[in-house]
Formats: structure tokens, sequence, C-alpha cells
């Protein structure tokens, strides 16, 4: 038995998961920093009501939509053979690349008055303005499809890997005891994918949670919409940290529903045939329904919306294409490439100093910096630049102090403050991705390594770091398209006149300047297509 050993990386840990749990505290310590303000009150008393109300409708709507969607198409492409199965098991992965703002960008233009559709109906069948009616996008039903259009695909991919992996053998021994397909189906392979699909739900309703561009465009006011005016419009930090702790209580209330709902239940394969069935074929009119069913999300979701930017783009477009627009690049890949490489080689010293520690510690201390995952960006922004801004005036009273002259604030609005917030918001998807990777490395490596007197440091550059490449680099690129997707936190930590990708597509579309703000958002498409190819090679290459 090895013995329990306590490695240098253990106080990198132990300050990585301070600095990633401070936005949290200063949340939570600011709430009655100055006791219940005068915009508290009058949120109280107004909108408070509506921002709860409407988070509530939108996780329940979207909760429903995305177990739907997300289970149905992962039942068919997972247990059945029908025309393009091959096509749709990895391209039903897509939506994810288009961020739920830019799809509500895209719809907008599309459905509305003097868009194509309507114009279209009009000229089909003599309509003027009343004689028909047509539903408003900009809704809050119209918000509840953004969101399952662009986040089923969370429920699909673990759904179908539960189906996958453990239907086959009870399955069998299901339908040697006469039940049917729908029974089966019921009975034997949702109860045993449960865990999944409530994991898969839950990632779409974080996702929910934390958006801020889809409600702020179709005017549907929720807790980040909130957080936004009282610091920006009202000048409050106090209510934007109120309404950012209760945020976050509305997202760990989620999590902890669906694992009090299973009670003492467990859901464990017992069987071990687990090689995935073959198939059941469906033929005909069964066929095409399936078809048709898998194509809706992927047309609504991706074919359409990424069909009409590359339209807008290349008819209109932004009129600041070159020089600015490549400035806006500039910007947005900077942030992302600095937070890629600053996460990931964080994740590595993490991962490995608990595999190293190999004690509770350890492992606990990584399980809290991953907890940044599920809070939503403006709280990790409201959480940063409470302390941040602290610290700034200390350091300029400091300053003046010591030379007569105040310089100012030094930290706020600056690039680090922003990827500070990022490394705490994204830092859990090269943290997860690095761990899964070294877990499959035997620890009989390290003990041959240190049998050749290799250390801890040249163990980790010489053995682990080789074999861990491609994962780092997936890492690394998952970390990065996330960065340059987020819009909450950018809008609210950015330096002043510092404008990104997503910021300049936000702007753009809430100036109605729709067209113009098709290139940038085809190009955050674009960008967040790359880890999902690679993704999809892995789901095509899953099931031979």
């Amino acid at each position: 038995m090895r013995a329990v050993t306590h490695s240098p990386l253990l106080l990198v840990a132990l300050v990585v998961a301070a600095l990633a749990a401070l936005p949290v505290a200063s949340v939570g310590l600011n709430l009655f920093a100055g006791g219940t303000s005068a915009t508290w009150s009058h949120l109280v008393q107004t909108v408070l009501p509506e921002y709860i109300l409407n988070s509530l409708w939108l996780c329940l709507g979207v909760g429903a939509g995305v177990a739907l969607v997300g289970v149905a198409t992962a039942w068919l492409t997972a247990m059945h053979e029908f025309p393009g199965r091959r096509m749709f098991e990895w391209a039903l992965v897509l939506p994810l690349a288009m961020p739920a703002y830019v799809m509500a960008y895209v719809y907008t233009d599309f459905l509305q008055f003097v868009g194509p559709v309507q114009t279209a109906l009009r000229e089909t069948f003599g309509w003027k303005h009343g004689d028909y009616w047509f539903p408003d996008i900009r809704t809050l039903p119209g918000a509840m499809l953004m969101f399952v259009c662009v986040l089923y695909p969370y429920v699909y991919l673990l759904a179908r890997t539960a189906f996958l992996e453990r239907a086959s053998g009870m399955l069998e021994a299901a339908r040697t005891l006469g039940m049917g397909p729908w029974r089966a189906f019921f009975a034997v392979s949702l109860p045993l994918a449960r865990p999944a699909i409530a994991a898969g739900v839950a990632l779409a309703l974080m996702e929910t949670l934390a958006d801020y561009g889809t409600v702020a465009y179709f005017a549907v006011n929720t807790f980040t919409t909130g957080i936004y005016r009282a610091w920006f419009s009202l000048g409050d930090r106090v209510a934007a940290a109120q309404l950012a702790a209760m945020l976050l209580a509305f997202v760990l209330f989620l999590l902890m529903v669906e694992r009090i709902s299973r009670g003492r239940a467990r859901y464990h394969n017992t069987t071990g045939r687990n090689r995935p069935m073959h198939g059941a074929r469906l033929r005909g009119h069964r066929g095409i329904l399936a078809a048709a069913f898998c194509a809706l999300p992927l047309v609504l979701g991706f074919l359409l919306p990424a069909g009409l930017l590359l339209r807008m783009t290349l008819t209109d477009g932004d009129a600041q294409f070159g020089e600015r627009f490549l400035l806006l690049s500039r910007n947005s890949f900077v942030l992302a490439g600095l937070t890629a490489m600053i996460g990931v080689l964080l994740a590595l010293l993490l991962a490995y100093g608990a595999r190293l520690s190999r004690n509770a510690l350890a492992h606990g201390l990584n399980r809290m910096v991953g907890l940044g995952y599920a809070v939503p960006g403006a709280v990790i922004a409201v959480g940063v630049l409470i302390p941040v801004t602290r610290l700034d005036n200390w350091l300029a009273s400091q300053w003046a102090e010591w030379f007569g002259h105040n310089p100012g604030l030094l930290l706020t609005g600056g690039v680090a403050a922003l990827i500070y917030a990022y490394l705490v918001r994204f830092l859990a998807v090269a943290l997860h991705t690095v761990e899964s990777s070294l877990a499959k490395i035997t620890p009989s490596m390290d003990d041959a390594a240190r049998s050749l007197g290799l250390g801890q440091s040249e163990t980790l550059r010489r053995v682990h770091a080789p074999m861990l490449r491609s994962s780092l680099l997936t890492a690394g690129l998952l970390v990065f398209v996330d960065v340059m997707k987020e819009l909450p936190a950018t809008l609210v930590m950015r330096p002043f006149n510092f404008d990104t990708l997503a910021t300049q597509t936000y702007t753009l579309a809430a100036d109605e300047r729709l067209a113009e703000a098709s290139t940038a958002a085809l190009a955050i498409v674009v960008v967040g297509l790359l880890p999902l190819i690679a993704l999809s090679r892995q789901i095509s290459r899953a099931r031979k």
C-alpha cells in the first residue's frame, strides 16, 4: 500500500482554490456591507418578483425542452437505424457552437415585420399590416426556444452515452420478459440514464441562468439583467451583490433538487453485457419521421441561423469590417489565448498535485476550484470587481502617501482582472479534461520513473506531459472557445474602449444593426466549431 505523500503543489491548490472562492465569498460578504439600500428596497417592491418569476419559467421551459429533444434524439441515434443516422449522431452537437444571444439576433431579423418570412407572407396573400397575426419572437417563450435550440446537445451527449453503455444487457432481458420497445424504454433505459439526463439538464439550466445577451435583447427581466442595471445604471454595488447572491442561490437550488429527488434510489447497471445493441431498423414512414425529428433541432439550432448569418455577412456585413474587425479579433484572441494558456497550466498543476498528494484535501480543493463553472459570469464579475476595487483604492491611497500623487485605479477595468474572472469561470473545464486523461495513466509509470531517478517535476515533464499533449490541447481549445463566447463578464469588466467580438455583436444588435453584427457573430460561431469538429469525430467512431 502506497504511503500518502504531501506535494509542494498542494500549496498551489490552496492558493488557486482561495482565489477561485474569493468572488463568491465577496458577493456573500457584501450582502450586509451597507445594510438594506434604498435601491434594494425599490427592486423588491417593483421588479424582483418579475426576476424570480421569469427565471422560474425559463428553468421550467428550457429544462423540459432540452430533456425532450435531447433524450429523443439520443435514443433515436443510439438505438435505431434510419436514413441519415450516421450523419445525425455527430451533427446534432453543432448547435453548441451557436451562442444563444447570436441565435436571438438572427431569428429576430428573420421573423420581424420587415424580415423575409413576414414579407413573403404579405406578398403571397396580399396582406397588409393588421390583417394577420404573427407570433413575436422577442418574448419569454421566444427566449425559451432560443435556449432549447442551442443547449439540448448537453442532454443529447450525456444521454446517448448512457444509452450506448448501459442499455444493451438489460434491454435484452426486458425483451425476454415480454416488454415491448416503448415499455422497455420507460421501465429500463430511461431510469438507467436518469443521472446523465439530469446532469445535462443541470448544465443547460446553469447556462440559461448565466445568459445576459438573449434575455436583455428580448426584454425578459432576469437576475443577470438586474445585476447589470444595478451596477451600471444605478451604481449600487450592494444591490448588485444581493441580486448576484440570489442568482447563485438559484443555481445551487437547481443542483440540489435532482439529488434530493433521487432519495435512496440508485441507478447501477448490474449486467456485464455492455456492448451496444444493433439498432432496430426503422423503415418506411417511421424512418422518415425519425430523420425529420432529428433534422428539426439541427436545422433550427445551427443550419438555418448559420446560413442567415452567412447571407447577412456577404450581402451587408459590418461596414467597419477591415481595421475595426481585426482589432476586435485581436482583443478576443488575446484574452482567450492568455486565459487558455494560464488555465491549462493551472489545471495541469492542480491535477498532478492531487495525483501526488493522494489525500482528500487535494481532491477537495480541486472540487472547490471546479465549482466556478456553476457560477454565472455576472456573479463572478461582481464578485471580482468588489475586492479588486477595494484593493485598487488602497493601493492608490498608499501610492499618494508615498509619492505625493494619486495614480488612479491600477487594476479595476484592466485586462488582468478580466482574465482573473475568466479563470474563475472556466478553469473547471480545463481541470476536468486534464484530470480525466491523467487518471488513465497507471500509477506504476510514476513508480518506474522514480526508480530511474526522476523527480516529480522531471516525471511530469518527460513522462506525463507527452502522454497528455492531446488532452492539454483539447482543454486549451475548450477554454478558448468559452472565453470567446462569454458576454456578461466581458460587458461588466472590460477596460474602457476595449471591445471584443462578443461585445461588438451585442452592441450592434442592441442598436438594431443586426446586419452589421453578423460579421462578428459569424466569427464567434466559426471559432466555436473547432472543438465540435474533434468531438464529432469521436462520436462518429464511438459506434462501430
